[in-house]
């Protein structure tokens, strides 16, 4: 980056103003003879001044410069673009971090509205800034411990300048539904499989076929078929029900594997970007942080991060290995809807297509399952 200025010199006997050069310490680092009576030459930008004072009956003319006189002379030049494109720069930068639009997909007005309503309380909305991940995950969990009984899963997704809320509320199933005088019903068409009778009458056969609604504990009390009471039936019902499953799964399968390689540096954090005050960068990392400064009013921060290094694993599964997993995937989703007391039974691939990049499998489970539900029984109501 030292100033350097290219020279060309006319004039006779270029070999003794060449000398004269030297004897006066005057570095040439470059000499470039053209003619005999003509050379190009480069020397210092703080030789130039002595050059000049030397040259007498030489022609001497600057044709370029280098080195920090050169970025002066190009920055004076487009001073204004630079000021232009840096403005633009840190304007799209501001731009980047800013939210614009914030969507709840889900068909409830009132548990969209609900969801906004939260949001809003965290700043997650028109105009406001970005958060980053941790913080996202922390409002996450605070709107689900706040609605513990609403909300069952919730995950905020940042598209651009948009967040994408996805929220499922919170069902709860109707066998906590008590009345003073019920029968005990399928909550869905199943083949009983095993019942367990606290108070009533059991008015269906093991491995007999229900629909939803059917009572299979009876609340009404029949003597040589007159009814002679009304009580609360109880008890728990299990039966055979189907479902289908349909999954996809890439070709490609990805696996996170830890590193016993720990870190602890500092972090300049400026809008939505992060600057490693290190030399020594983990590619891909697990980090907890602690805020060490932040501003009040501009997302600027620093922060200490501990950070693990992580690998990630590619591997590219073949068309056998990817139906595995589908298949594995699919299990998994059914048995997290399952009770301890509950269980698969069987499975049969109905389906399955392959893609460019994944396989789609179509799963029917056979599953022994709590089908346990009540009906209050009304006056008029007689033994089906």
């Amino acid at each position: 980056m030292t100033s350097k200025i290219k020279l060309n010199v006319k004039g006779k006997n270029i070999e003794r103003f060449i000398k004269r050069l030297k004897t006066n310490n005057i570095d040439l680092l470059k000499i470039e003879y053209i003619k005999y009576n003509e050379i190009n030459i480069i020397i210092y930008k703080k030789d130039y001044d002595k050059l000049l004072e030397l040259k007498t009956i030489y022609d001497v003319n600057i044709t370029n410069i280098y080195g920090i006189i050169k970025l002066r002379e190009v920055i004076n030049i487009y001073k204004y673009i630079i000021i232009f494109i840096l403005l633009g720069i840190l304007l799209l930068i501001f731009l980047s971090n800013i939210i614009f639009h914030v969507e709840v997909i889900h068909n409830d007005k009132d548990l969209r509205n609900l969801i906004i309503n939260e949001l809003e309380v965290y700043n997650i909305k028109k105009y406001y800034f970005k958060k980053n991940y941790e913080e996202l995950q922390n409002i996450k969990n605070d709107i689900l411990n706040k609605y513990q009984d609403k909300i069952e899963w919730l995950e905020i997704e940042e598209s651009g300048t948009s967040y994408i809320v996805r929220v499922e509320p919170r069902i709860i199933p109707n066998n906590e539904v008590s009345y003073e005088k019920q029968n005990v019903v399928a909550s869905k068409s199943a083949i009983i499989k095993k019942i367990i009778t606290k108070s009533g009458e059991v008015v269906k056969n093991i491995n007999a076929y229900v629909n939803k609604g059917d009572i299979i504990i009876s609340g009404s009390i029949y003597l040589n078929e007159e009814l002679k009471d009304t009580i609360k039936a109880d008890g728990t019902v299990y039966g055979e029900v189907w479902y289908n499953v349909k999954v996809e799964y890439p070709y490609v399968y990805s696996e996170i594997k830890e590193k016993n390689n720990f870190q602890d540096i500092y972090v300049l954090k400026l809008f939505n970007k992060e600057i490693e005050l290190t030399f020594n960068k983990f590619k891909d990392k697990k980090k907890e942080e602690t805020i060490i400064l932040k501003h009040n009013l501009l997302p600027i921060s620093l922060v200490k991060q501990h950070q693990q290094e992580i690998e990630t694993i590619s591997l590219l599964l073949t068309s056998e290995e990817a139906l595995d997993k589908a298949i594995a995937e699919a299990t998994k989703k059914m048995n997290e809807n399952l009770t301890d007391e509950e269980k698969i039974i069987d499975y049969k691939v109905l389906n399955s297509s392959i893609e460019d990049d994944k396989v789609i499998v179509e799963v029917f489970f056979t599953v022994y399952e709590d089908i346990t539900d009540y009906s209050k029984i009304e006056v008029n109501d007689v033994l089906q």
